[in-house]
């Protein structure tokens, strides 16, 4: 029978098989053997110990698409970072290195701004056109106006997700009004994983639709860009690209350095000064990590 594994922990993996439920496993002895870790999200066959109480064993784990580093989980096709746009205030540099955390793994990623309602237009459109300009697929969202919920819907369907975001930004709000079949889907996957031998918070994969699924993942609302070099950063910058040619320097790294094409796309505002500050913010740090 073919799963998938939603939850892990202490050897038990948690696979859930649509239209059937969640089935408590072990892993066999062979991947021990082999070295090979199952991991939350891997798609897999398992073998029946008892259709009474639920039990089986994962006999082998289908071909990856994607694996992930951190956090350390499989088949994550995008991720979806929430912030709220008013209450609490969006950290824009915990955004950006957020971005430049999945652009470093080459995962996709969504950003959607929540609680629209709280503030005016001008406010949206400049965040639209800041991240807009970098590449992102940006939504806002308004469970009180039920704004954006559909687009949200489409840019989930039949994808594997990584959630993101601070606390208190919506998203429990946001994904109850996403999916009618949210909350009986997840509760069906955490009564089970509460009647077994571990509760102890990791990665969760929750079935939120036909082959759609969310993984929550506790710790992935900060990122330290460890092993990043600081010359490497300016990189994940996409909007400084187009300006590059018209630095003097090869190599250029669009901080003190005369005839920078970077530099004077920010003087004329065609590129977003809080981006560039926090490029500049993050530069320092990565530096000032490697003397220690």
């Amino acid at each position: 029978m073919e799963g998938r594994i939603v939850k892990g922990i202490a050897g038990f993996y948690y696979v859930y098989v649509e239209d059937k439920g969640l089935y408590e496993c072990k892993a066999k002895g062979v991947f021990r053997n082999r070295k090979w870790k199952p991991l939350v999200g891997d798609r897999v066959l398992i073998d029946i110990l008892s259709e009474e109480n639920m039990e089986g064993n994962i006999r082998d784990i289908l071909p990856r698409t994607s694996e992930l580093i951190r956090p350390n989980v499989a088949n994550i096709d995008q991720a979806l970072i929430v912030f709220a746009m008013m209450d609490p205030e969006p950290n824009l540099n915990l955004l950006d290195r957020f971005l430049i955390g999945m652009e470093r793994q080459d995962v996709k990623t969504v950003i959607c701004f929540n609680k629209s309602d709280l503030v005016q237009e001008e406010k949206q459109n400049e965040l639209f056109s800041i991240y807009q300009n970098c590449g992102f697929q940006v939504i806002f969202s308004s469970t009180y106006e039920k704004e954006g919920i559909e687009e949200l819907r489409q840019a989930l369907s039949g994808k594997t997700t990584a959630l993101a975001g601070p606390s208190g930004v919506g998203k429990s709000s946001l994904f109850n009004c996403l999916s009618p079949d949210l909350k009986m889907e997840t509760g069906k996957v955490s009564e089970k994983i509460k009647r077994g031998r571990h509760t102890t918070r990791h990665s969760e994969l929750i079935p939120i639709g036909q082959d759609t699924y969310i993984m929550d993942t506790p710790g992935f609302s900060s990122f330290y860009l460890e092993g990043l070099e600081k010359e490497e950063l300016k990189d994940f910058f996409y909007e400084f690209h187009e300006y590059e040619p018209c630095c003097k320097f090869q190599g250029c790294l669009h901080l003190n350095e005369p005839v920078c094409g970077v530099k004077d796309a920010l003087a004329e505002g065609k590129i977003s000064r809080s981006r560039y500050e926090n490029y500049k913010l993050l530069y320092e740090e990565i530096k000032d990590k490697k003397k220690w």
